[in-house]
């Protein structure tokens, strides 16, 4: 992780970390490093972002740098990160750009940026880039005249993604006779997502889809389900899904407003993979964060499980590594890496539908397959994280913790990649000892702070 690229892409405040010469020049250096395979070709990157009123702001400022090294801008405008990922494909374009702060709240803001293969960026590329950036842009190429880039706006980017994915529904009826809750998050997906559903057939009930600019994730989308739970029991829906900011992933209401994570949902769609014979082959990725239910739900069924770090870049390293063609996270980040670059909520909540309409069986009983083991997460917010965990006396409360959690415990301590947050988590058979381990941990962190 380098001085500016966390874990995913550029954060920070919006005109205060992230300023728009911040975004000027990640433009500049950006488009200046991957338009270097167009072999003397107009090089094009391609830009989209969701709805945060700062993503005016920065959009202007990042063309502005894109432009002036003679790359031309295909404005896509609001739509989800995953879209961007897949029509830098459609389009070839050198790179795609995404100004988002995903589940973060309105004031922040990011950059992050996919290769011309939809995936997103190695890290000696992300180097790259990062070293123009702070050692300034200023020698960089500047082209006068007919050189200058332009900036081309894509009308069709949100009808465009919404044929991909209804391209990867794979049953031969619809989803008529169901009922869905779609919560948009006043995000990226707010068009997107209801378009999408009623296509499918589904009848369609949307929620938190009105943006304003301010209200992205404002008690609201997957880190605040409780509108959709709601509304879920309002309307006797069949399930409810709701994505984040960006849409780059999505949690699940069952038909009685229970709460699924990204666990849940990938084991229901693993399982039915395998059952289908088409798991090919037989595995899982997901993270350290996953919970023990999943791991003992997915070996039940003879489906290996491969851990990683948590991020999804990760999750997609490992996966790419062996071999297997679904992965993911506990937050609903999940990659079905045969139709997919980087993990997609609408594409996961559709694949979720398909296995309720498959079976005819409701979302609840298809969550009786994993059982949840008692988990806990506390956030403690930490500017100098790296350096306070590194402390000795860190690493003893730590040791101390998974000595008293044992063989069927679970402990992880991470820094966050995208919040000035150390993230404690706790899981095993008792709830209580896991409220002691983690106030104890917690108590030396905010000590040593």
């Amino acid at each position: 992780m380098g001085i500016l690229f966390g874990t995913d892409g550029v954060r920070g405040i919006a005109n205060n970390e992230l300023t728009p010469e911040m975004a000027f020049d990640l433009g500049r250096a950006g488009s200046y490093i991957l338009a270097k395979q167009n072999d003397g070709e107009k090089p094009r990157i391609l830009v989209g972002r969701d709805t945060r009123i700062s993503g005016d702001m920065l959009e202007a400022a990042l063309i502005a740098g894109i432009c002036s090294t003679g790359a031309d801008a295909l404005v896509a405008g609001v739509i989800p990160t995953p879209a961007v990922a897949y029509l830098t494909r459609i389009y070839q374009a050198s790179c795609g750009i995404v100004i988002s702060a995903s589940h973060n709240p309105v004031e922040d803001n990011g950059i992050k940026f996919f290769g011309p293969n939809g995936y997103k960026l190695p890290d000696e590329v992300e180097e790259k880039i990062e070293k123009l950036v702070l050692e300034g842009t200023y020698d960089l190429p500047r082209p006068t005249g007919e050189e200058v880039g332009r900036v081309y706006e894509i009308n069709e980017a949100v009808d465009k993604y919404v044929e991909y994915i209804k391209g990867i529904y794979s049953l031969d009826e619809k989803l008529t006779g169901l009922t869905i809750v779609v919560d948009c998050a006043n995000g990226a997906a707010y068009k997107a997502a209801p378009l999408l559903w009623e296509s499918l057939g589904a009848k369609v009930i949307s929620i938190n889809h009105q943006p304003n600019g301010v209200n992205i994730n404002y008690k609201c989308g997957s880190t605040h389900l409780e509108s959709l739970k709601r509304a879920v029991r309002r309307y006797k829906a069949d399930l409810g899904i709701a994505y984040d900011g960006d849409a780059d992933r999505c949690l699940a209401v069952d038909e009685r407003g229970v709460e699924l994570d990204g666990d849940q949902i990938m084991l229901i769609c693993a399982l039915d993979m395998k059952r289908r014979g088409i798991l090919t082959p037989s595995r899982v990725v997901a993270t350290v964060m996953s919970n023990i239910g999943l791991e003992i739900a997915l070996k039940r069924e003879n489906i290996e499980i491969d851990s990683c770090k948590v991020g999804d870049r990760y999750v997609l390293e490992k996966m790419q590594e062996t071999g297997a063609v679904i992965g993911g996270e506990q937050s609903g980040h999940i990659i079905f890496l045969e139709h997919a670059t980087t993990g997609d909520g609408l594409l996961t909540s559709v694949k979720l539908a398909e296995v309720v309409k498959r079976t005819g069986m409701p979302l609840s009983r298809l969550a009786e397959e994993m059982e949840k083991y008692p988990q806990i997460l506390v956030n403690v917010r930490l500017e100098n994280k790296e350096k306070v965990l590194n402390k000795p006396e860190v690493a003893e409360v730590l040791k101390q913790a998974e000595q008293k959690l044992g063989e069927w415990g679970k402990l992880v301590v991470r820094p966050s990649g995208t919040e000035p947050l150390v993230r404690i988590m706790a899981q095993g058979h008792d709830e209580d000892l896991l409220k002691e381990v983690i106030e104890e941990i917690k108590q030396v962190i905010e000590r040593e702070s």
